[in-house]
């Protein structure tokens, strides 16, 4: 087997958008080892493995970024072969900048910031559905839809850079988290009535009205 390692810094909106679950996807589909991160400059991506592995990798990443990623570059670098075996890993994210000012593009700070998205027709689906665990569940969100701008403090886009920091997700949001054939696999906002954020509708006269 021909294996081979490579780097690829990917640049532009590529944070909050499901970018490191597709690249997990696509990785653990071919057998590669190697990882994906968030940096202040973008995504950066190790993986190896059978060399053709790799080169479908690269070009399935390219032709079927998430809908909602914007790449302005990718930047393809040989690295050393180390042998590591699978599975591939979303790595702890690189050190952060404060990026509460347009795109983020002041010292090394690169990342376009995401808008907020709004809800797809899944989580529409869910919203709607009395058997539902998140019927009626104002802040319904997974990967492709949800707040992003709205939320994050600093980037790299991390939960614990976000106001949803405060919001320690309950077992069944983090068995979605974690879970890579689920759509809130990684999706930093997962939340549901009974650990995220509640709202409340409040009258004149500061009472809860009965309906």
């Amino acid at each position: 087997m021909n294996t081979k390692r490579i780097r690829i810094q990917v640049t532009g909106r590529v944070q909050g958008v499901g970018f490191r679950p597709t690249v997990y996807r696509h990785a653990a589909a071919m057998g590669l080892s190697g990882f994906v991160r968030n940096t202040p400059s973008g995504v950066v991506i190790e993986a190896e493995g059978d060399a053709p592995a790799v080169d479908r990798f690269v070009a399935q990443l390219q032709a079927e970024p998430p809908r909602q990623a914007r790449i302005e570059a990718l930047q393809i670098s040989d690295m050393p072969v180390r042998g590591e075996p699978a599975p591939f890993e979303i790595k702890v994210s690189g050190r952060s900048g404060n990026c509460r000012s347009g795109d983020c593009r002041s010292g090394d700070l690169q990342v376009g910031m995401p808008p907020d998205l709004a809800t797809c027709p899944d989580c529409r689906a869910e919203l709607f559905d009395p058997k539902d665990r998140r019927f009626w569940y104002p802040f319904i969100n997974c990967t492709n839809c949800g707040p992003r701008f709205s939320i994050i403090r600093e980037l790299p886009y991390d939960r614990e850079r976000t106001s949803m920091a405060e919001f320690r997700m309950c077992p069944d949001c983090k068995q979605e988290f974690k879970n890579p054939a689920d759509r809130r696999f990684d999706a930093q906002p997962n939340a549901c009535a009974v650990c995220g954020p509640r709202v409340a509708l409040i009258g004149s006269g500061r009472q809860k009205p009965d309906a």
